[in-house]
This record gives structure tokens, C-alpha cells and sequence, in this order.
């Protein structure tokens, strides 16, 4: 379903009703009413039509605002009132909602482990009427409607970045082979690009070659045309997808919504030392003890100071680096069964041995470490 379609199924349905005729551009003023908007523009400004459940607002809950808007468009209050009673439910009915896209990309990230489970924000738009949308399987195809993509592809070409992100999320190539289609041949596709005429199998695989490589395009140019935005999120992943240094280059502010240690992880990939430790230092200012331990090993082992900094805010996180984390494990390297038995194997990790410091430079270290503990802690309670 199209919006275009949305509105032309509500106009013929609230005029068989109520025996009035409805011009089609309050049809769609309605539809933004019944979701409690006070216009079409306000809500295509940053929201988006979904069908099939996806939704951070229901219509059922504004029944008063269509009837307002009815009102304000010089409806009888007669016809105000039917309105406002038969609109949320055949939206209702239609499994239509709407939801703002900066919430839409949220869950793709965290439906696509772009981002961890602490880092997701729940959608905020009316938080009673919200539904648990996290399912075991997720199905791009499914989930992309046609009415969802339109909005999406509207408010890109208006140039909201998270709208391309979005887009790009939705046809970004999965690492999980099972979550897509087959890729077909790109033997059987050049060849009927070459002018040969297929059919049977090699038709259908030569097909699906087409579909990947227009979903690869898409992912890519919408990919990028976010970055060209700054969406900070979307350069990032040009960086780790296509070695594009854009976001080291561009970027000269921290912005909570990147994970650090992965900025860091996606530097040091592409050989960018100085940017590695900047974002890993970051991460540990956050409280990643694995970058502080990262950080004493490596990008700080020549500051004694700072690596004891590290090492007395790790342990106020509840982190001993000073003690050993050796395990039993497998020769692939998972962790040993007992009741399996075999063959036994060391794996793990010595504790962090360092220099002493001088009483003054040891002072100055836990009063640093205590500085930034009390910087995590606030944070935590914003």
C-alpha cells in the first residue's frame, strides 16, 4: 500500500459512510490528525507511514484531534464527530502507523546489531501506546512496506540524513547468509546481459544476481549520500564497509551516538594509529575496561601515570587488571567441558604487571581515575 492508495481507500470509506464528499487534500490532514498531528506537514516533517505493526503512535488515542481538525476545515460538527469515531478505527483496521524516523533507525541498528542492547532508546512519541517490535527473526522485506518506503524515499530526497541511513539499513546486504535471498550467478546474469536468452534455473539465477546487485547499489548510494549529510553513524560504517577515512577526516566532535571502541576497531583497520587511540581513549573515558587495558598495553605504555590512571579506574569499575584470567579451553578456543573431556589447553590472559609510581604521580593518578569515575557515574544517571 502507497500513501496515495492510504488516502484514496479513506476518502472512499469516510464518504460511503457519512453520505459527504471529502476533497483528498483534507483526507490527508485527517490522516496526520489521527495521529495526532496538526498537520500533513508536521508529520511528514520527521515521521513516516508504517504498515504491519512497526508504529510508535496508534490512532485509536485521537479520536478529539480528528474531530478538531474535521472543525477546522469547516466540517459540520455533526460530520466532525462521525469522523472522529470511524477514522482511528479504520486506520486501526488497515494496520497503519506512523513512526518518527530517528526511532525507525534505532531499531534497525538494533535489529541489525549495528548497535548494542544498552544503546537502544525506546521510542518516545507516546510511550503507552508502544509495542515490544523485537521479535527472533527479522525481516527487512517484510518490515519495508511500501507505504513506509515512500515516506522514507520522500524525506531523503528532501535531504534528511537519517532517512537515506535508513534506507541503507533496509537494503544493506546481510552478513547472516540466511536472512537473504540467494545472490543468484553473476556468470548467468552477465551472460543474458551479453544478449543470450535465458530460461528455467539460469533465468531465475541470473534474476536474483539483478536483485542483490540494485539492493547493493541502493545501500550503497543512500549509504553515502547520508554521509555526505554528516550522519555521523553512516560515515562510520562508509569507513568499515568501503575504507572511506571520511569520518576521521570530517568529524572534530564526540557524538554519543558512535561506539567508540568500534570507531577505534574500524581505525586501526585502516592503519589510522592516532585516530585508533583517540577513540579508544574515548571509550575508556566511558568506562571500557577493555580499552583501558587495551590502552596500558599498547597506546599509552610509555605514560606510567596514565596507565596507572587506567588501572585504579578500572578497579573502582570492579575490574582487577592485576589479576590473572587464565582458563581451560579447546583447541578452537572455546571454553573446556568436563563432561565432553578430550585434550585441555591454556587460554586467557596474565594480569597487568607496571612500574611503581612516585607517591606525588600516584596521588595524581587515583585523583584522575576518581575525576573520570565520578564523569561515568553521572553520566549513567542522566
Amino acid at each position: 500500500m502507497t500513501i496515495k492508495q492510504l488516502a484514496f481507500d479513506a476518502q472512499q470509506y469516510l464518504q460511503a459512510q457519512t453520505s459527504s464528499n471529502f476533497k483528498r487534500s483534507h483526507v490527508y490532514e485527517l490522516l496526520a490528525a489521527a495521529f495526532g498531528f496538526n498537520s500533513y506537514a508536521s508529520l511528514s516533517a520527521d515521521h513516516v507511514f508504517t504498515h504491519g505493526g512497526l508504529t510508535s503512535r496508534r490512532p485509536a488515542k485521537y479520536e478529539e484531534s480528528v474531530g478538531r481538525r474535521c472543525l477546522e476545515l469547516e466540517y459540520s460538527p455533526e460530520t466532525a464527530l462521525l469522523i472522529a469515531q470511524l477514522l482511528p478505527p479504520f486506520l486501526a483496521d488497515q494496520d497503519i502507523g506512523v513512526i518518527r524516523i530517528a526511532d525507525l533507525v534505532a531499531h534497525l541498528r538494533y535489529e541489525t546489531n549495528r548497535v548494542t542492547d544498552h544503546e537502544f532508546d525506546e521510542f518516545d512519541d507516546d510511550a503507552e501506546d508502544e509495542e515490544d517490535t523485537n521479535g527472533p527473526w527479522f525481516d527487512r522485506e517484510s518490515m519495508a512496506s511500501p507505504i513506509l518506503l515512500e515516506g522514507l524515499t520522500a524525506a531523503a530526497d528532501k535531504g534528511d540524513a537519517n532517512a537515506h541511513y535508513a534506507l541503507a539499513i533496509i537494503y544493506a546486504p546481510s552478513d547472516d547468509p540466511y536472512d537473504e535471498p540467494s545472490a543468484g550467478s553473476d556468470y548467468w546474469y552477465n551472460e543474458e546481459r551479453n544478449g543470450r536468452v535465458l530460461t528455467g534455473v539460469e533465468k531465475e539465477w541470473a534474476d536474483d544476481y539483478a536483485t542483490t546487485l540494485a539492493r547493493s547499489q541502493k545501500y550503497e548510494h543512500h549509504l553515502r549520500a547520508a554521509g555526505a549529510l554528516d550522519h555521523e553513524v553512516a560515515l562510520l560504517e562508509m569507513a568499515e564497509r568501503f575504507g572511506d577515512p571520511a569520518f576521521f577526516v570530517q568529524l572534530s566532535t564526540f557524538s554519543m551516538n558512535i561506539d567508540a571502541a568500534h570507531a577505534a576497531d574500524v581505525a586501526e583497520q585502516l592503519g589510522r594509529s592516532k585516530d585508533a587511540g583517540r577513540w579508544r581513549t574515548i571509550a575508556a573515558q566511558q568506562g571500557d575496561t577493555e580499552a583501558m587495558r587495551e590502552l596500558i598495553e599498547g597506546y599509552d605504555r610509555l605514560n606510567l601515570q596514565q596507565c596507572w590512571t587506567w588501572f585504579y579506574l578500572a578497579e573502582m569499575l570492579g575490574t582487577d587488571f592485576a589479576k590473572d584470567e587464565y582458563r581451560a579451553i579447546n583447541e578452537d578456543g572455546s571454553d573446556y567441558d568436563d563432561d565432553v573431556g578430550g585434550p585441555a589447553f591454556v587460554g586467557g590472559r596474565g594480569g597487568v604487571e607496571l612500574e611503581p609510581l612516585a607517591a606525588d604521580q600516584d596521588a595524581s593518578a587515583r585523583q584522575s581515575a576518581t575525576t573520570l569515575y565520578q564523569a561515568i557515574e553521572a553520566s549513567h544517571t542522566l
